[in-house]
């Protein structure tokens, strides 16, 4: 039987050696080839530099197509008031027709509670570079634990119980990608002139004015539809506009008009599509602004809302009629209002929700995420 072969310390310092310079030449590969790939960009964008004009004329193009021009702006609420704007789709237009600009998410910190992408956005041309760092905290907010490593919970606006629990690789990915996307858009529209971003912003109201009078019909069915798709009935459009029919949202317009109550859901629809709120947000927003609560959010649906609400409706049947000896009500009984018309002070604002701008967890879900978080609906 051979004997094993015993390796001098002189030798296992070659191997030890061999593999540090083996490690440097790898690293040394990569980086030129990373040099070789930023010098191409900066040669190529100095070769062939973006015509404004040219960029103008294709931007206001695309705001000429309806089913664009109906994505390209969104609303969402703020407390009792609501913030405008365009979306991450007209951003990712303007991206391709300014063209010269290098949009990277390298991942600069991670380990297992959190990691941190550093959202970049340079343009090639002026060698001007925007950036973000995003914490990332690695938690979903979930109703459901089951199954599920809970880091710690809390009660919403609603007075249910909400867990935070660790992610999933794919809830990661969903939440990461949303955030960051909300952040590129914001780095683009800094490189982006703003009298063309003005200009857009007129030719898209335009585009969806002359769509909606042509066809007020169809435009109503596609829009609830729309909806639909994301859970929310046409009943809860109706509660949330606030008025008796949806015929309203069909109504033949005249040259220029434009129908509020259309232009509005659009704004609400393309909003939570791309993940800036969900519809609980935008009720109790509407809420807020109007201090009053919609039937659906009277009373939480938790065993302590429903036991508050059977306590109060066996107080009401307490009060007793008043007796024949004194047919004259005593003021507080002749005041006695029903529990379920007192209900009317405003609903504070809340963010129940997964994930947020700029900080994670705050609840805003990507159209992905909306079959895992259907309770939310």
């Amino acid at each position: 039987m051979a004997e094993p072969e015993v390796m001098s310390p002189d030798s296992t310092l070659k191997n030890e050696g061999a593999a540090i310079q083996k490690h440097e030449v790898a690293s040394d590969v990569l980086a030129a080839m990373a040099k070789a790939q930023v010098q191409a960009r900066y040669q190529v964008a100095l070769a062939r530099p973006r015509d404004l004009e040219l960029v103008r004329q294709k931007i206001l193009k695309d705001c000429e197509r309806p089913r664009f021009a109906e994505a390209a702006l969104y609303k969402k609420p703020m407390g009792t008031s609501s913030v405008t704007g365009l979306s991450i789709r007209f951003a990712e237009s303007a991206q391709r027709h300014l063209g010269n600009l290098m949009p990277e998410r390298p991942v600069i910190y991670d380990d297992a509670t959190k990691r941190i992408v550093r959202i970049c956005m340079t343009d090639l041309e002026s060698n001007l570079t925007h950036y973000k760092d995003l914490i990332l905290e690695k938690t979903v907010e979930r109703k459901n634990k089951t199954g599920r490593t809970v880091v710690s919970q809390r009660l919403n606006s609603y007075g249910e119980v909400v867990y935070i629990v660790e992610a999933t690789e794919d809830e990661l990915l969903t939440k990461e990608s949303a955030i960051s996307s909300k952040i590129e858009r914001q780095l683009t529209l800094k490189i982006l002139p703003g009298d063309i971003q003005e200009e857009a912003l007129e030719a898209i109201r335009a585009t969806l004015r002359k769509a909606d009078k042509a066809d007020p019909t169809t435009a109503k069915k596609r829009i609830l539809d729309a909806f639909f798709d994301l859970g929310v009935t046409p009943e809860q459009v109706r509660a949330y506009l606030g008025v008796d029919t949806l015929d309203i949202l069909s109504r033949p317009l005249k040259d220029g008009e434009e129908n509020a109550h259309l232009a509005d859901l659009r704004l609400i629809y393309a909003a939570i599509k791309d993940g800036e709120t969900n519809w609980r947000e935008v009720m109790e927003a509407r809420d807020a602004a109007r201090g009053t609560k919609s039937p659906s959010s009277a009373e939480p649906s938790t065993a302590a809302g429903k036991a508050k609400g059977a306590a109060k409706k066996a107080a009401a049947g307490k009060k007793t009629e008043p007796s024949a000896a004194d047919p004259t009500p005593s003021s507080t009984d002749g005041a006695q209002v029903p529990a379920e018309t007192s209900q009317t002070t405003p609903q504070a604002t809340s963010a129940s929700t997964e994930s947020s701008t700029p900080s994670p967890d705050t609840g805003k879900t990507t159209q992905a995420e909306q079959g895992s978080l259907g309770d939310n609906w």
